[in-house]
Parts: structure tokens; C-alpha cells; sequence
């Protein structure tokens, strides 16, 4: 398959050199080593092995998903054979240290490099990206032993990571956690409990699985303040490194998905018994830092995950998009509204005004997001490399902030630009001889995710805008009415758009203010899914705006290029035209203080 029909390199030059100016980067020590020639021969090898070894077998994998027969997993050849290059570009290691053997790429760039595999097989690239932000947790918060036995086969793709949150009883509501560790006499503890719905917890892809699991210690904290985070691998390590005996971590069985069918998701046991390290039942775990710190060393992970999320959903709605886009250049149907002539030749769909319509959503959806991502990536390297104290500050709160809106909206509007890409493919897009009726139930997952757009919505509004006195969303709305200024002072088209989002601006700071200011928060958050949605739609709008003063900046050249950027200026009309307005009834709605759903009895349903 063409990696044209999964990212646009066009859209991706843009995006980094004309609009996020990521050659600067190299200006800094970190980077000083790169070049924006580095950078595209990233990209180019991204695209490539994406194409030739990922998208290959993508249908494959979800017709043949992975199978247990009671002692061991079984996928498709081809995806070991995927991961297996994936390991020998090093792009696991992107974004490391080159003391652990990373090429210190800024995480803009690796996060375009990355967006390439989540496009072309979303269920195989899962494997690694779980592996990564295990490695990147341990990495901040491990024992130089722990990086040295655990982090360095990561890299190398001999080991894979997980992370394991959930439990049956629990679900997302981790303060009711129950699994135990048993601290034991050699400085080691002994896990005990049952976790769910864990991605990629079993297979034969790696010499080893590295479980990260949430547990309590007895005695600690009630709640999420005795959680504690350990190690707890699928296979120990001997005194040399090499594999040794096998933990008591147990496969019960396979969940099955709509989507997402090539990455194995799991109910795991640990400490059932069935194996007896060093003669005991109980899986052999290695605390990670302090005792009770688990859950904020989780959310190491978990917040790179969600931005991870969203980076996944919106390429699965690129990939949907341009597949849509290829067929209805090709795909004859109908005559133009106003020739009524049988006899006149047919004209590709992309003629029919409806079909367009339904293209620049998609796009407008879909380039939207992948700007927010990569802005998202710029913020982590801003927060890791700027060069003062409070420009790092400043970045790492702007990120928090954008994190549970990275996550979520993507994940609802790139798969709903994966309907139109169905619907745009008429009735053969909801068969399976197109790909996009797999890209929709594969991006149908993400909205659950990570935690789902409701918890994303109560992170945004209960905790993220009212954190240091709301200095996190003042921060976010000065950014915003920054790009607003300067695009008054463009005057032109810019200036009408910048208008249009200033009015939206200031609404999020009058309704924040008017739900929190009703002193109830049970009302503050009852409808916090449409405040995430609303805000959401105005990052997105503010995302187009910049991409807009960026083409002006650009001039009108000839040709394709021409083509591309005027494409460009009209999916950010159309997104201030068609979707912005969307904005003004939820305001209202949220303005209101309206009690509908907080008000409703359980025995009504």
C-alpha cells in the first residue's frame, strides 16, 4: 500500500517547518546533532516500513486475530516479522537519551514519525507504543538497575512493556484497586490479584513481557494514596540477565474487540499459583520509587498515552480520509445538477457538492488534529529543552491543560471523519473489501480509551481549568487570544476569523467562571462532556487559525503546491463557517446551569 493513503508528507512538512519551525530546535544542545535533513530521512524510513511492513497485513490481522489455546498466544506471522524491523529503525529509542541508545529526535518529530504506523496498522504499532511509555516512566522514575535490566532490552525490541490498571471490580475507578503486594524479606514483593482489559499482557512477540502493575501495599492509605507502582515481568531474570524461571503472572483469556483486533487484550492473573517462582506462589514484583507513589508515576504514562490516544485516532482519520479522497476521484456516479442529459458521460462524485462537503469535514476534523498533536509535541519540547525556567513552566502547564483535550477530541471527530469516510464510499464502504469500514472500528475504541471522554471532560473542568486558581486555562486562553492578535493585525481574512474565535474565547472564561461560580460542583460537572466538546471545537479553531496566518506567510505559489495551501485556507473556512457555530448553543446550554441530566432519577430509564 502507498503511504500516500495514509499521511500526507505534504501536510506533514507543513505542519513542522512552516508552521512549528522545528529546524530551531537544533539550535538547541540536545538537538545539536540534528538537521531538518535528519529529520526528513526520520520521516521518510517512518513512511516506508509503515507502508511496506505495517499496512500489509492490517487487514490480515484483524481477520485473523490472536488466538489462545490454553498454554500460549498465537498472531499472524507478519506481525513479529513488522516489529521486528519497527526494532531495527530505532525508532522505539526516538525521542532517548543516546546514552540509552536514543537518537534524541524532538518529540514533534518523532510524534510525525510515529503517526505514520498508528495509520497503517493501528492493532500492530499498539506493541511497541505500550513499550515505549513503559520504558519512558522507568526512565524517570526507575533505579539505574531497574533501566539497565528492564529499559535497555526495551529498547533493543527484545522486551515489550504493558500497563496494568484496571481491575474487574474496578474499572476506571482506580481508588478501589485491591491487588496486594506482600513485601518479602530479600527487598522483592509477591502481587496477588486479577487485572483487565490489558493491552498487549500476553503473546509470543518478545523474549519478555515488562508488566507495570498498580498494587497496594497492606497497611498503606485507603484510596488512590496507597497505590503503589511495580515491575512485575512475565519471565524473571537470573543473576546475569538471562530469561529465568516464569513469574506467576497467568492469561485467564483473550477479550475480543469491534476493532483494535491485532493487539492482544487480556484478563491476566497474578499470584493464581499455577507457576511457583523460587518454590512460591505469588508474581515476584520490584517496587518502582516510593511506596504509595504509584498512582502519580502512572500518570507518567498515562498522560503520554492519552496524547498517544489522540495521535492514534487522528491518524486513523487521516488514513480514512485520504482513502476517501482517492475514491471519489475515481469512482463515476451521477451527472451535475444541472445537466439533465442521460447521455452525457457520468462524473467522479468528488464533482457533487455533498461529496465535497463531506471531504472538507474530514479534513478539516483531521488536519485540525494532527496540528493540535504535533503542537502538543512542540509543548514537550519546549517543557524539556527551553532554554529559561519559566518558558518550561509555561509549557508543561499549557500541556496539561491540552492533554485531556488531545485525548478526547480527536477521538471523537476523526471517527466521525471515519463515517463520512463510509459514507463517502457509499454501500461499498461498509464492506470489507474497502479499508474504511476497519479504520472506523478501529477508531471506535479510542473514545474509551485511556479513560473515556466523560473522565476526560471531568479532568478538563473539575481539576485542569481550576488548578493554581485557574491559572492553567488563563494561560491557555492568553495563548490563544496571542495567535487572535496577530491575525487582526493581518488584517484580511485572518482578521474576520480571528474575530470569530476572540468572541469564542471569551465565552469559555464567562461559562467557566458562571459553573464555578454557582458553588455546587455536583452542577459545576454535570455536564462537563459538553464543555470538553466546546472547548475542544475552539482549540481546534484556534489550531486552523495559525495554520491559516502560516499559508498566508507562505504567499500563493503555482501548481500543486498552490492547490495544497488553498486547500488549506478553505478547510479552515469551513471549519469557522460549519463547526465553531456548533460552540454557541453548548455555551448556552452551560450558561444556563441547566439540571437535565443531574436531575434525572435512576427508575426513569
Amino acid at each position: 500500500m502507498s503511504s500516500s493513503t495514509l499521511l500526507s508528507r505534504r501536510d506533514l512538512a507543513f505542519l513542522l517547518y512552516d508552521w512549528l519551525d522545528v529546524t530551531r530546535l537544533t539550535e538547541r544542545p540536545r538537538y545539536a546533532e540534528h538537521s531538518r535533513e535528519t529529520f526528513d530521512a526520520a520521516l521518510d524510513l517512518s513512511a516506508r516500513v509503515a507502508a511496506e511492513r505495517f499496512a500489509t497485513h492490517n487487514r490480515a490481522a484483524d481477520l485473523a486475530e490472536p488466538t489462545f489455546d490454553g498454554r500460549r498466544v498465537h498472531t499472524i506471522p507478519q506481525v513479529k516479522a513488522a516489529l521486528d524491523r519497527f526494532a531495527e529503525t530505532g525508532l522505539l529509542a526516538a525521542t532517548m537519551d543516546s546514552s540509552i541508545g536514543g537518537m534524541q529526535l524532538p518529540h514533534t518529530v518523532a510524534a510525525a514519525c510515529l503517526a505514520w504506523f498508528q495509520a497503517a496498522n493501528v492493532s500492530t504499532a499498539a506493541y511497541p507504543f505500550l513499550t515505549l511509555g513503559n520504558a519512558n516512566l522507568l526512565l524517570t522514575h526507575g533505579t539505574a538497575e531497574q533501566i539497565d535490566t528492564w529499559v535497555r532490552p526495551m529498547v533493543e525490541g527484545r522486551f515489550f512493556g504493558t500497563m496494568c490498571l484496571s481491575e474487574p471490580q474496578a474499572g476506571s475507578s482506580l481508588a478501589d484497586l485491591t491487588t496486594r503486594a506482600e513485601p518479602q524479606d530479600d527487598g522483592t514483593y509477591r502481587l496477588f490479584g486479577t487485572k483487565m482489559w490489558i493491552s498487549g499482557g500476553d503473546h509470543e512477540l518478545a523474549e519478555n513481557i515488562v508488566h507495570l502493575v498498580l498494587a497496594r501495599i497492606p497497611g498503606g492509605p485507603p484510596g488512590v494514596k496507597g497505590i503503589s507502582l511495580f515491575i512485575a515481568p512475565k519471565v524473571l531474570l537470573d543473576d546475569d540477565g538471562a530469561l529465568g524461571p516464569r513469574n506467576d503472572v497467568v492469561l485467564v483469556g483473550l477479550n475480543h474487540k469491534l476493532g483494535y483486533r491485532g493487539t492482544t487484550n487480556t484478563l491476566l492473573n497474578f499470584g493464581e499459583g499455577v507457576h511457583r517462582p523460587y518454590g512460591r506462589p505469588g508474581a515476584v514484583g520490584y517496587l518502582v520509587g516510593e511506596p504509595h507513589q504509584g498512582l502519580a508515576q502512572m500518570f507518567h504514562l498515562m498522560n503520554e498515552a492519552r496524547i498517544g490516544v489522540g495521535a492514534g485516532a487522528t491518524a486513523l482519520g487521516y488514513a480514512g480520509y485520504l482513502k476517501s479522497v482517492a475514491y471519489a476521484r475515481q469512482r463515476p456516479q451521477g451527472r451535475p445538477v444541472a445537466d439533465r442529459d442521460p447521455t452525457t458521460p457520468q462524473v467522479p462524485i468528488v464533482a457533487h457538492a455533498d461529496v465535497r462537503r463531506m471531504l472538507l469535514a474530514q479534513k478539516s476534523y483531521v488536519e485540525g488534529a494532527l496540528a493540535l498533536i504535533l503542537y502538543c509535541g512542540r509543548l514537550l519540547d519546549e517543557e524539556k529543552t527551553g532554554p529559561a525556567e519559566a518558558d518550561r513552566a509555561r509549557a508543561h502547564l499549557l500541556l496539561d491543560v491540552l492533554t485531556p483535550i488531545a485525548k478526547s477530541w480527536p477521538s471523537q471527530w476523526c471517527l466521525a471523519a471515519n463515517d463520512l469516510a463510509i459514507q463517502v464510499h457509499g454501500g461499498y464502504g461498509y464492506t470489507r473489501d474497502h479499508d474504511v469500514e476497519q479504520h472506523w472500528r478501529d477508531n471506535r475504541l479510542n473514545p474509551i480509551h485511556e479513560g473515556t471522554h466523560g473522565i476526560q471532560a471531568l479532568d478538563l473542568l473539575g481539576r485542569k481549568v481550576t488548578m493554581r486558581d485557574g491559572a492553567g486555562l488563563e494561560l491557555l486562553l492568553e495563548t490563544v487570544r496571542a495567535t487572535v492578535t496577530r491575525a487582526w493585525k493581518a488584517e484580511g481574512e485572518a482578521a474576520e476569523l480571528a474575530g470569530r474565535l476572540g468572541a469564542a474565547v471569551d465565552r469559555i472564561a464567562v461559562v467557566t467562571r458562571r459553573l464555578w461560580g454557582s458553588g455546587d460542583p455536583e452542577l459545576a460537572l454535570a455536564n462537563a462532556s459538553l464543555y470538553l466538546e466546546a472547548v475542544g471545537h475552539v482549540v481546534i479553531a484556534w489550531m486552523w487559525l495559525e495554520q491559516l496566518l502560516a499559508v498566508d506567510a507562505l504567499g500563493v505559489p503555482d501548481g500543486a503546491d498552490g492547490d495544497f495551501l488553498a486547500g488549506k485556507r478553505q478547510a479552515a473556512r469551513y471549519f469557522f463557517r460549519y463547526e465553531l457555530p456548533r460552540t454557541g448553543p453548548q455555551f448556552d446550554l452551560l450558561d444556563s446551569l441547566d439540571r437535565t441530566t443531574l436531575d434525572s432519577r435512576e427508575t426513569w430509564f
